[in-house]
């Protein structure tokens, strides 16, 4: 079980409160993640759940135990941290080890998860190895698997693919997935990265200034963003926002319209110069400017678009997919 429950929790720093007033809750096997830019609480808000910070009001209840004042050792819990915080003169055995052996569980209980863990998160091979002979992406793997062994009633990751290259991000991000489906455990997951976000969570909780902006599934706050900063933030390339006639045309203050909800036409309601032009092979990235609705128009077409710096393009969005938002910055339906 790992159902985790946070009821008005608050978090102050001195006479700065960092996490207002906030209700939250996890369910449990879900993956969860938080998202949001710097600074804006969430990893605050992992340590509160970890207990590595005290809650400054409030409770958390992990499967309906208040466990506001008990010391992070016996929540239950298990994190995973941006660091590996790996023991360097110790075998990869030995590391995953270290906490059952400080937790005092038996040898042969101890044998039997290290190779659970190990073939879970394809580490076999490097149980004799020291985490010096081991890549980032694998070092990052023994940090997973020495949680893995604790058997917890869920797991807190604090942007742990931060310190890894492009390619090791993608590859850990599936591996991650992958063991959340054999485990079937609560997995607490804080990124900056929205990609990471939605591409990995069950439920996003998205974040602003220690304040909960909305709670959804990926495709709820793609498709239903509660207000702009929601609109602005999940999405990549982040989604147009327009003010003026062209808003006020559509009833509203603002409107929104993502970059692959515009077409490249022969004619077509606006019209401007291309700027810069990306091309990615499966998708060709194009930044409009002169357009009289923004300083920038950001278009994702699908596949090679034959257009360069300077060539003069003609835009259509689709209404039906257009977002409206009113002067405080909500969503109008």
């Amino acid at each position: 079980m790992g159902q985790i429950t946070l009821e008005q929790v608050t978090k102050s720093f001195g006479d700065v409160q960092v996490i207002p007033p906030l209700d939250l809750t996890i369910e449990d096997g879900e993956f969860c993640v938080f998202v949001g830019p710097s600074g804006c609480g969430k990893s605050t808000l992992l340590r509160l759940i970890a207990g590595l910070e005290d809650i400054s009001s409030g409770a958390i209840r992990i499967d309906g135990t208040d466990a506001s004042s008990t010391p992070p050792a016996r929540r239950g819990l298990a994190m995973v941290f941006q660091s590996y915080a790996l023991y360097p003169h110790m075998s990869v055995r030995r590391n995953i080890a270290f906490p059952m052996k400080m937790a005092g569980v038996p040898k042969a209980e101890q044998d039997k998860r290290i190779e659970a863990a190990a073939k879970a998160l394809n580490l076999t091979d490097y149980l004799d190895r020291r985490p010096g002979q081991l890549s980032g992406g694998q070092r990052q793997r023994v940090a997973i698997g020495r949680a893995i062994v604790r058997e917890p009633a869920a797991f807190l990751f604090d942007e742990p693919l931060s310190n890894l290259d492009a390619a090791l991000r993608v590859g850990m991000r599936m591996e991650i997935g992958e063991l959340h489906a054999k485990l079937k455990t609560t997995m607490i997951y804080v990124t900056h990265d929205q990609v990471e976000a939605m591409t990995m969570a069950d439920k996003i909780v998205v974040l602003r200034a220690g304040n909960i902006e909305q709670v959804g599934s990926p495709l709820e706050l793609y498709r239903s963003p509660r207000n702009l900063f929601v609109a602005g933030f999940i999405g990549s390339p982040k989604m147009n926002l327009l003010e003026g006639e062209v808003a006020a045309a559509q009833n509203a203050h603002t409107i929104g319209i993502r970059p692959e909800h515009i077409d490249v036409v022969d004619s077509g309601p606006w019209s401007g110069t291309v700027g810069v032009a990306e091309h990615l092979g499966s998708d060709t990235f194009l930044h409009v400017h002169d357009t009289g609705l923004a300083e920038t128009v950001t278009v994702r077409a699908t596949g090679e678009v034959g257009l360069r710096h300077g060539d003069r393009v003609s835009l259509a969005p689709r209404e039906d997919l257009i977002h409206r938002f009113d002067a405080q910055g909500l969503r109008i339906d």
